[in-house]
């Protein structure tokens, strides 16, 4: 069910890096849009061989690349300490008080030998992390009042409810609208249109992929390797993904606000 979620709005929410990818680059044509594919589609393969051929620092790059861009969930304006704080706090906050069934949701995404490796340093890092959180909360650093009680509320998402679901939440309720949203909100109404549809038929396509596997993977074995199969995917798009991003801020291009 989580997987099921995180791929319903993880499709859209990737979906719009056409739209950004458009008003970065102006692409008009079939040669710079194949140009485009190709990029993305050759960093994503870059992302799946890493995780195949050294998956333990495969893991340590996927997790802090993955704090960092949670980071810029955050209204502008926000500190980079409070951004830092807010974008690892999903990924490290679950090892207080969730150690083991972290390790064993890291487990599916690289194994459970690298899990080995890098939960107990999360578990390590964890209460550290929440005393930050909660002297940032307390002096107000580097945010709006909104952003501080959002960071409370996904403080307490991440420490009290286990992993997977954690995680889910906060991508499926707070990380992917806000994405989507803020891309919306930037477009012409024309645009913004034809970006609703992209969305609409992003999840038709979704449903009846799911609707096919869960068709095929009764069993649990086989249930595990899809949820490795959807960790695994969402880390090889993430980097092509932030990288769009990143460059849409530097260049003035209003993917976030």
């Amino acid at each position: 069910m989580a997987g099921a979620l995180i791929s319903m709005l993880g499709m859209p929410h990737g979906a719009f890096d056409v739209v950004v990818a458009r008003k970065l680059f102006g692409f008009t044509s079939i040669k710079g849009w194949a140009l485009f594919g190709l990029t993305y589609l050759s960093l994503s393969v870059t992302v799946a061989g890493f995780w195949y051929l050294a998956p333990t620092p495969f893991l340590c790059t996927f997790l802090a690349f993955s704090a960092l861009h949670f980071g810029g969930d955050p209204a502008k304006g926000a500190s980079i300490l409070l951004r830092c704080l807010y974008g690892g706090a999903v990924i490290v906050l679950p090892a207080l008080l969730h150690g083991p069934e972290l390790q064993q949701l890291l487990g599916l995404v690289a194994g459970p030998a690298s899990a080995a490796v890098v939960a107990p340093v999360l578990s390590k890092v964890a209460g550290p992390w929440l005393f930050a959180i909660a002297v940032a909360f307390f002096l107000q650093v580097g945010a709006s009042r909104t952003t501080t009680w959002e960071l409370t509320a996904l403080t307490a998402v991440s420490l009290l409810a286990p992993p997977l679901i954690g995680f889910t939440i906060y991508f499926c309720a707070m990380h992917s609208p806000r994405h989507i949203l803020r891309t919306l909100a930037n477009l012409p109404d024309a645009d913004r249109r034809n970006s609703v549809a992209l969305v609409l038929w992003s999840n038709l396509f979704v449903l009846a992929a799911l609707a096919v596997i869960g068709w095929l993977t009764i069993d649990v074995a086989i249930a595990s390797g899809l949820m490795q199969l959807i960790f695994v995917s969402l880390a090889a798009l993430t980097l092509p993904h932030m990288m769009l991003l990143e460059g849409a801020r530097r260049w003035g291009v209003p993917a976030r606000n």
